[in-house]
């Protein structure tokens, strides 16, 4: 199922549920009112009747109901007040209230009816006991199970007394068929002792269709009121779920955009809810796959780069030593020139020899094949042996070699590997600096030692400075005017990977043809930094 139909099926069901559950609850209460309503109702018929009858001595009893019970007025007459109501006032009443459809019973002491005929036991002995006890007997539904022992035998199962018979207008008017509500009261009158005495009960009912008329409007206005929320929530559900599926459908879209190799795309958002957090981490993704991915190109293309420097630095030796072995091989060079030709082919393969070496190196240090052997040394030594070991290399370029250390910088390191370091960084500062100024440095700091190598060359653009360390970063055509040992494009990548294998740091700060500052951090054994595989 697709998710806009999902959506409109759950705000429907929300929303038509949330209305049953309130309709259903309104129409309880309506249910429970009307009752409550016509027992009321019904109480005041019976109490004016006992009233006519009796007089109008008021005194408290109880009212039985299907709820509990309540207090209620119930009138209480006197012996001497009695007047025997009239049949045929009676029948007249019951005439005018026919269209309620209110139905009377008189009964006497004894329960047996008076009016509208004599003789007929209607109530149950659990009625008769509740009315001789003053409570006034509610039933809701005499067709019902709910109060079976109280209902009135008003369906074929009346008694008459023995002394009675039966005559077929009484038959008529005292069975029903239709389902009746009763009200059910008790008549008192208080003796010569200030007693009260149970003289007889007057039962009115209606029918229940009666009662149930409001019910009934309001089950039919639920009706209406559901086929219009329906069509109402169907239409706004649409709306939503169009709305909420559309900002879902964009990222769709957006995302076989980007697998289809398009970087620029961007999902509009407003950053208001779970979906715009979800479009704003879409967009944060496509920035990072951006970036990736032209520097995975940057990368391609140095590594071809790197790759043609390589193949034009083995051709030159190769072909040199190459043609020097064809010309001895046919007797082309002089006698006496033979050495000369010999010692150029030895230096040619040196040459190799050095490139092969070094990329072996980087790799061994970059997969840590390469162990380190880490002890405490004056670092100062080695800083001395670096001029005049460099020293013959700088002035070619017509620069000044400076050394500015203490005479003691006791360092943590592997000893060797430091050398290479310090000497790697020099040489890359003298290939890229023409009659200018070379200075190394070296110091104490809190927990190790940090050295430096300084130079007023031609220095980078923070572009450069960003890809230094890369392994097949080579110089650019603007630096590349400088020859010197630089032939790999490998040094500075080998001093990255025995920095971090040391637990050190490593920094570059550089102007355009200003010059260039790389500063190393060694730190004491238990502080050196540590640094995933990843890096």
């Amino acid at each position: 199922m697709k998710l806009i139909y999902q959506h409109i099926l759950s705000f429907l069901v929300i929303i038509l549920t949330s209305t049953l559950i309130i309709g259903f609850s309104a129409i309880n209460y309506e249910k429970s009112q009307a009752y409550q309503n016509n027992f009321a109702r019904m109480e005041e018929y019976a109490a004016n009747l006992s009233r006519l009858q009796w007089g109008d001595v008021k005194a408290s009893a109880d009212s039985n109901s299907a709820k509990g019970r309540h207090k209620f007025e119930l009138p209480i007459g006197s012996e001497e007040s009695q007047s025997q109501l009239n049949p045929f006032f009676l029948q007249k009443l019951t005439f005018v209230m026919r269209d309620e459809g209110v139905k009377i019973f008189m009964m006497d002491k004894d329960f047996s009816t008076t009016y509208p005929v004599g003789g007929y036991q209607l109530l149950k002995p659990a009625a008769q006991k509740l009315l001789k006890s003053g409570q006034v007997v509610r039933i809701k539904n005499d067709h019902g199970t709910d109060q079976q022992s109280l209902n009135p035998k008003l369906q074929g199962q009346a008694k008459l007394k023995s002394s009675q018979k039966q005559s077929s207008s009484g038959r008529k008017h005292l069975f029903a068929t239709a389902s009746y509500t009763w009200v059910i009261m008790p008549q008192f009158v208080k003796t010569a002792t200030d007693s009260k005495k149970f003289v007889g009960a007057i039962m009115v009912g209606s029918q229940v269709k009666d009662v149930m008329q409001p019910v009934d409007m309001a089950k039919a206005n639920l009706g209406r009121a559901l086929v219009i929320t329906f069509v109402v929530s169907l239409i706004l559900s649409f709306i939503l779920a169009y709305y909420q599926t559309g900002r879902i459908k964009r990222l769709s879209v957006a995302a076989r955009q980007v697998a289809s190799g398009d970087l620029t795309v961007q999902v509009p958002h407003r950053s208001s809810d779970e979906i715009d957090e979800l479009a704003e981490n879409f967009d944060e993704m496509v920035v990072s796959l951006k970036k990736s991915n032209e520097e995975i190109k940057a990368q391609e293309k140095r590594r071809d780069q790197f790759m043609q420097d390589v193949a034009h630095e083995m051709r030159t030796p190769l072909t040199t030593i190459n043609g020097l072995l064809e010309g001895l091989a046919y007797d082309a060079i002089p006698e006496e020139s033979i050495p000369q030709s010999i010692s150029l082919m030895q230096r040619e393969t040196k040459r190799l020899i050095r490139l092969v070496n070094k990329n072996l190196d980087y790799e061994r240090i970059r997969t840590g094949k390469s162990q380190l052997t880490k002890s405490q040394f004056n670092a100062s030594v080695i800083l001395g042996d670096l001029k005049p070991q460099l020293l013959q290399n700088a002035q070619k370029n017509g620069d000044v070699l400076e050394v500015d250390a203490p005479d003691e910088i006791m360092t943590y390191a592997d000893q060797d590997r430091f050398k290479q370091i310090m000497v790697n960084l020099t040489q890359n500062a003298i290939q890229f600096t023409n009659n200018g100024k070379i200075v190394i440095k070296g110091w104490r700091v809190p927990h190790g030692s940090r050295f430096s190598v300084a130079d007023n060359g031609i220095g980078m653009s923070p572009d450069q400075t960003k890809y230094i360390f890369e392994r097949f970063y080579k110089a650019d055509p603007a630096r590349a005017r400088y020859g010197g040992t630089g032939e790999s494009g490998l040094g500075l990548s080998i001093v990255l990977s025995l920095i971090r294998q040391h637990g050190g740091e490593i920094k570059v700060d550089s102007e355009l043809d200003k010059g260039s500052t790389f500063t190393i951090t060694l730190y004491d054994q238990g502080f050196e930094k540590k640094y995933s595989d990843d890096k």
